[in-house]
């Protein structure tokens, strides 16, 4: 009997044993990217209405090493070693937080189902500058030596407001201008010609001739109005002139344009039909506009302005329409298209099916840039 009790004990033992080595080969699977925590709702993820000021001020939990500036670094949490994944870089606008641009844009709500890694920095002076190059170009060596340039199978640059027009900077440069598959602007500049902007854009009380706080992270009822960036004695904030003047004239490398904006940010010509950047690739002509219609508001919006009622500029978030405008056939599987969300201004928060309809335009554009770079 006892001979009995002890061969069962020693079986219950050994499934054990055998149990938890299957559970911790199967963890071994998984990508953890170093000095990251994944959970299966991202980090200071806001409520789907009055998110917290000091949540949307939040600048990240991931450490870039060299500099010592955190940022924010969303992945699926299953993800599987070799796994290809789309990589995106995420920029705020000016006068913004990391925190506030994951919510205004919230790719990392589809980053299971479109397998997205996405690194969402910060600039401590809420401006982005040459200053800021450094490290940005950090985070982007990080995510590629984590889970190796043969499985980012594109790398998108996305910024809003003066993130955009970073963008345009940064993708020129000798580190991007090789390695970027495609750029999303979120009324951050439109290649091959921008459109005018509305008389209710600017926020009042700027300098004359400044640049608004773009993505200015909104406040907690009767909180302290988030301060804006200093004006440069030309008007604009440091690094938004020179961000602006790079916009005149197109990059000369290849990638993928996509631009989003809302419909009250323009003057009344609105969205121009054509497009240099369409034409560099030989695209057909524009398409009719595919609607999007959301019953669901985004997450965010500037609530130390709404006092101004400055439609362009914006509003409370709500659900509403959008439309998708493609310029079909580009030549070597490149994509350009416009994205208007009706009756929207510059701050309300994306809205879910308008950020998939986006994220699954970038995922149709070519990519393997990575895989050519020696």
């Amino acid at each position: 009997m006892k001979a009995s009790l002890s061969l069962i004990r020693l079986v219950a033992i050994a499934g054990s044993v055998l149990m938890l080595a299957g559970y911790a080969s199967a963890q071994e699977q998984y990508v953890r990217f170093e000095g990251t925590t994944c959970t299966a709702t991202p980090y200071l993820h806001c409520p789907d209405s009055e998110c917290s000021g000091p949540t949307v001020i939040n600048e990240g939990n991931v450490v870039e090493m060299k500099t010592r500036r955190t940022y924010f670094l969303d992945y699926p949490c299953d993800l599987k070693k070799g796994e290809k994944i789309t990589f995106v870089l995420s920029l705020h606008g000016a006068g913004s937080y990391g925190n506030w641009q994951r919510n205004y844009f919230p790719i990392m709500d589809y980053k299971d189902k479109y397998r997205l890694v996405i690194a969402t920095p910060n600039s401590p002076t809420r401006v982005w500058s040459e200053a800021d190059d450094q490290y940005l170009q950090n985070i982007v060596n990080f995510v590629f030596d984590q889970i190796g340039r043969e499985n980012i199978k594109a790398f998108w640059l996305v910024g809003h407001s003066q993130g955009g027009m970073t963008s345009n900077r940064i993708v020129r440069t000798d580190f991007f201008k090789d390695k970027v598959d495609g750029w999303l602007s979120l009324s951050g500049g439109r290649l091959g010609g921008s459109p005018g902007r509305g008389a209710t854009f600017a926020p009042t009380g700027s300098a004359p001739g400044a640049a608004p706080a773009a993505g200015a992270a909104p406040a907690t009822p009767g909180a302290a109005r988030p301060a804006a960036p200093a004006a440069s004695p030309t008007g604009a904030p440091p690094g938004m002139a020179a961000a602006m003047a790079a916009l005149r004239e197109p990059p000369a490398n290849d990638f993928s344009f996509i631009y989003e904006t809302g419909r009250r940010e323009m003057d009344d010509k609105g969205l121009p039909e054509t497009s240099d950047w369409a034409k560099k690739y030989n695209c057909g002509t524009r398409s009719n506009p595919q609607e999007i219609v959301d019953t669901k508001a985004g997450y965010v919006y500037d609530t130390s302005r709404l006092n101004q009622l400055r439609p362009g500029w914006g509003l409370m978030p709500a659900p509403g329409k959008a439309e998708v405008y493609t310029f079909p056939d580009c030549k070597d599987g490149r994509i350009v298209a416009d994205v208007v969300r009706i009756d929207k201004g510059h701050t309300e928060g994306l809205e879910p099916k308008v950020t998939e309809e986006l994220i699954k335009l970038m995922l149709s554009a070519k990519g393997g840039k990575l895989q050519q770079v020696h």
